[in-house]
């Protein structure tokens, strides 16, 4: 066992390939959900341009990581504590020049995050839309990457060109894919078997279904008021079945052996060839 961190956590990194499919909700909610089932679940918000997960639950944060690496803070001053025992590592816009980090501030960085490590059971990621260099780094340096896709054309597409990216350019062999703000079980079925379909003709992917968010008005109403679906409405059917996609993400196996910790995460996500 690493001295650092002691255990392995999970790290689960949730992407979109474009934006407007809902994937900042899913990760805040999904967050949430787990941590009502007693699992300690840090979110690091890596969408740079947007920086949406305080908006969405209404936090206003005094550091973020750049303060970090600056050494004008510790990582402990970044974390915000968020609804619900939620810990929320708000974005940095310097953070996309991690990739671009010399050797000092990769001890700096590792360092940072070990800092948190003993306090952590799933690390979230909520990266950017798009498949711009940082949003691969993370995903490239997640343990389990979960695409969020929608029931239209545009988002399976976007989709499809981030898992094509993944697979043929940085070897990447499964992903996990839960379909966003549709109507029903069919309607989410459908979505991902477009995926599979088109993945299975020209990719060496393996694309696993991990379940489905339907459209709720409860989840807009919540989203309105800054609050999270699962902590406003746990009865709504949003909620549910968040709560049945944190028991799903519960039950993924965690690597047992070094490469599971967090160091490693963080020492694949500053290296120059993202290796998986």
């Amino acid at each position: 066992m690493d001295h650092v961190t002691g255990k392995p956590i999970q790290v689960v990194a949730v992407t979109g390939g474009k934006g407007g499919v809902g994937k900042t909700s899913v990760s805040v909610n999904l967050g949430l959900a787990l941590s009502q089932m007693e699992r300690r679940v840090t979110l690091l918000d890596a969408d740079l341009g947007l920086a949406n997960v305080d908006v969405l639950l209404g936090l206003k944060p005094r550091h973020t990581l750049k303060d970090v690496l600056d050494s004008t803070c510790s990582m402990r001053d970044v974390v915000i504590q968020g609804p619900q025992d939620l810990k929320i590592v708000p974005a940095a816009s310097g953070l996309q020049e991690m990739v671009k980090l010399g050797p000092h501030e990769h001890a700096g960085l590792i360092s940072a995050f070990s800092e948190i490590a003993h306090n952590m059971d799933v690390l979230l990621i909520d990266t950017a839309a798009g498949i711009s260099d940082d949003v691969v780094s993370f995903l490239c340096a997640a343990q389990e990457i979960l695409v969020v896709v929608c029931n239209e054309p545009t988002s399976v597409t976007d989709a499809y060109a981030l898992i094509k990216i993944l697979n043929q350019k940085f070897g990447i062999s499964k992903v996990r894919v839960v379909a966003n703000m549709v109507r029903d079980e069919a309607d989410a079925e459908m979505v991902f078997s477009k995926l599979v379909n088109v993945s299975d003709r020209f990719l060496d992917i393996s694309l696993m279904y991990a379940g489905y968010i339907p459209f709720d008005d409860h989840l807009r109403r919540a989203v309105q008021k800054q609050r999270c679906v699962v902590e406003l409405h746990p009865t709504s059917k949003s909620a549910q079945a968040f709560k049945k996609l944190a028991q799903q993400v519960d039950s993924w196996p965690i690597p047992t052996m070094p490469t599971g910790h967090l160091e490693f995460f963080v020492e694949r996500l500053v290296a120059d060839h993202p290796v998986h």
